[in-house]
C-alpha cells in the first residue's frame, strides 16, 4: 500500500515546501561552488608588510643588483662606462632607500607619548 501513496505525498510536498527545498538547494550550490571554485588573492594571504618592511626589502635588492652587477662586469658583460652608469643609478637609488628608512625609523623612535603625571595617571 505504500507505492500508493508515493504520488500523493509528492503532491502534498509539493504545494509548500519545494519553495524550501529550492532555497536549501541554492544555498548548498552557492557554498559548494565557493568551497571549491573560488580561490584567495595571494595578498590575502600574505602578511601586511609595513612601510620599513618594504624599504628594507627594496634596500636588500639594490644591494643584491649591485653584486650581481660587478660579477657581470668582471666576467666582461659590461663596458667601463655602462658598468660606471649602472653602479652610479644603483648607488643614488641605495642611498635615496636608506634616506626614507632614517626618515620611518626616526619618526616611530620620535613618535610623541603622552604626558603622565606623578602618580602615572594621564593629565
Amino acid at each position: 500500500m505504500v507505492p500508493a501513496l508515493y504520488p500523493l505525498a509528492i503532491f502534498l510536498i509539493a504545494s509548500g515546501d519545494w519553495a524550501v527545498l529550492g532555497a536549501c538547494l541554492a544555498l548548498a550550490i552557492a557554498t559548494m561552488l565557493f568551497i571549491f571554485y573560488i580561490q584567495p588573492d595571494a595578498s590575502d594571504l600574505a602578511p601586511h608588510r609595513t612601510r620599513l618592511d618594504q624599504l628594507l626589502e627594496r634596500r636588500d635588492t639594490i644591494y643584491d643588483n649591485l653584486r650581481d652587477l660587478r660579477f657581470e662586469y668582471r666576467s666582461g658583460k659590461y663596458s667601463e662606462g655602462d658598468f660606471e652608469a649602472m653602479k652610479t643609478g644603483l648607488e643614488n637609488e641605495a642611498a635615496l632607500v636608506l634616506v626614507e628608512i632614517d626618515q620611518v625609523t626616526d619618526a616611530q623612535v620620535r613618535r610623541p607619548r603622552g604626558t603622565r603625571s606623578a602618580d602615572g595617571s594621564a593629565p
